[in-house]
């Protein structure tokens, strides 16, 4: 893949494994989006945090729902929406049956993104997003 030369958004994409940061980052900066990435919960929040201040917002945040070691997704959409309540997050797991998938605006999330990924579906969602 190759990257591609025009950014249609800023992406924040939190997990906790390795494996699916690299793989994601390069899908996201192939599909035309610019990329930044976190660990934990604690750790998003605060780039999140730094990256607003400098005027240069992120427009979505993906947030995986489980951090084995750290803060999860929904804690951390919670306290970015008392920093940016217009803060656009995106649940991510492969547990499709947590209620924080299955009433995801009720968690405060703006979307959802099963594991793993499908390229189509999170094109799709990025670009309804950002696009609201």
């Amino acid at each position: 893949m190759t990257e591609c030369t025009t950014s249609k958004g800023k992406v924040l994409l939190m997990d906790d494994e390795q494996i699916i940061l690299d793989v994601t980052q390069e899908v996201l900066q192939f599909l035309g989006y610019e990329v930044m990435f976190a660990r934990d919960g604690e750790e998003a929040i605060a780039l999140y945090t730094r990256e607003k201040a400098a005027g240069v917002p992120f427009d979505v945040v993906i947030l995986d729902l489980s951090i084995p070691h750290g803060m999860g997704g929904r804690d951390a959409i919670m306290k970015l929406k008392e920093i940016d309540p217009v803060v656009k997050g995106v649940v991510s797991t492969g547990y499709t049956n947590d209620p924080s998938v299955q009433d995801y605006t009720g968690f405060g999330f703006a979307g959802k993104l099963a594991k793993p990924y499908k390229i189509n579906d999170m094109k799709v969602l990025l670009e309804q997003l950002i696009k609201k």
